[in-house]
C-alpha cells in the first residue's frame, strides 16, 4: 500500500511535468532569431543568389515540395498576396525540396508561379538549407526584415501585410 501512494505522486508529478512548455515553439527558428545564411545555386544565366545580399530588405522564405499540399498552396497563396502588395516592400523567395527538377519546373508552371522566385534544392531532406532550417517538422515560412532577423513565421497571405513596414 505504502509503494501505491508513491506511484500516484510520482504519476501526479510526471503529468504535471509533461504540461510544461507545451506552447513553446520547437523545431526550426524562432521569431527574433537571425536568420541562418544561404546560397541558392545560379539558374537560367543569373548569379547565385545568396540570402546575405539580400540584406536591406525584407525578405520572406518559403519552403515547401510539390508533394507537399500544405506547403504547395500556402506558397501559391503567398505568391498571390505579394503580387498585391508593393513589389518593393518584400522579396520572395521560394525554395522547394523536390528531389526532381522537372517535378519543380512542372509544379511551378502549374500554379503560375513566377519562375524568377523560385528555386529548387533537389538534395530534398539530405539539403544543407533543409537542414539550416531545420525543416524536420514540416515545411514553413519566414518573414526577415532587412537586417536579416526573422519577425515571422508561418505567415498566411491574409496575415502577411501586418508585419510589413
Amino acid at each position: 500500500m505504502k509503494y501505491v501512494k508513491w506511484l500516484f505522486v510520482v504519476l501526479f508529478v510526471c503529468s504535471f511535468i509533461s504540461f510544461v512548455d507545451k506552447d513553446k515553439v520547437t523545431g526550426g527558428w524562432n521569431v527574433g532569431d537571425k536568420a541562418p545564411i544561404f546560397m541558392l545555386p545560379a539558374k537560367d544565366g543569373n548569379q547565385a543568389l545568396s540570402l546575405k545580399d539580400l540584406r536591406g530588405e525584407y525578405v520572406l522564405l518559403s519552403f515547401w515540395a510539390g508533394y507537399d499540399a500544405p506547403s504547395r498552396m500556402s506558397n501559391l497563396r503567398l505568391c498571390q498576396a505579394l503580387r498585391d502588395l508593393d513589389k518593393r516592400s518584400v522579396r520572395m523567395v521560394s525554395v522547394s525540396f523536390d528531389k526532381y527538377a522537372s517535378v519543380f519546373a512542372e509544379t511551378v508552371r502549374e500554379d503560375g508561379i513566377d519562375p524568377a522566385v523560385c528555386f529548387v534544392d533537389v538534395k530534398g531532406e539530405a539539403s544543407g538549407i533543409f537542414k539550416k532550417y531545420r525543416l524536420k517538422k514540416g515545411f514553413r515560412n519566414y518573414l526577415l526584415n532587412d537586417k536579416g532577423v526573422i519577425i515571422a513565421k508561418d505567415v498566411t497571405a491574409e496575415n502577411i501585410s501586418e508585419y510589413l513596414p
